[in-house]
């Protein structure tokens, strides 16, 4: 039973820094490179992107989070980068499909997805793949329904999908082996 006589320790909240609703300056670390910008803090990590570093490999599909076309990692987990602060991403590693090859040599997703045709209009594609290597690396690969169920997040209008799970497999295949 608690001693309702004893005082309660009080801690101050901790002090934090205002910024904005102007341009401010914001630093990323995308695909390995540090970069400086400047923009308003309301601004998506989709946007600052496109349009402040002109990496423009991640598509802007719905702008709602529903698509997936604009899925890059923040720390090597996948996100929907129109769903996010850019300014939330200071201090940490944001990955985009730029940064996925290395050099000239494409990555093994990159190179499956070409093997396989698994993509008709190309617009998905890029948040496809970097969905796909992340479920590898998440460990959601053991079978086809495995891989629909954790790529659900990412809609291909073309209807590429068998050829997307084929893409996926070999890869899948390939790193274990069989």
């Amino acid at each position: 039973m608690a001693d309702k006589g004893a005082p309660i320790p009080v801690t101050q909240p901790a002090l934090l820094e205002t910024r904005g609703p102007g341009s401010v300056k914001v630093a990323l670390d995308v695909n390995g490179v540090s970069r400086i910008v400047h923009l308003e803090p309301r601004v998506s990590l989709l946007d600052a992107l496109r349009e402040q570093m002109a990496l423009t490999g991640t598509k802007k599909g719905c702008d709602q989070g529903t698509c997936g076309a604009c899925t890059v990692w923040v720390d090597g987990r996948r996100v929907l980068s129109c769903l996010t602060l850019a300014i939330s991403c200071e201090g940490r590693e944001v990955t985009t499909i730029e940064g996925l090859a290395e050099g000239d040599e494409l990555h093994p997703m990159q190179r499956a997805f070409l093997e396989h045709d698994a993509f008709q209009c190309g617009y998905c594609t890029p948040g496809q793949i970097m969905s796909a290597v992340a479920l590898l690396n998440e460990g959601h690969a053991g079978t086809d329904g495995e891989i629909a169920e954790w790529m659900s997040g990412n809609i291909c209008r073309c209807a590429a999908y068998p050829l997307i799970r084929s893409a996926i497999r070999e890869v899948r295949d390939r790193k274990t082996g069989q």
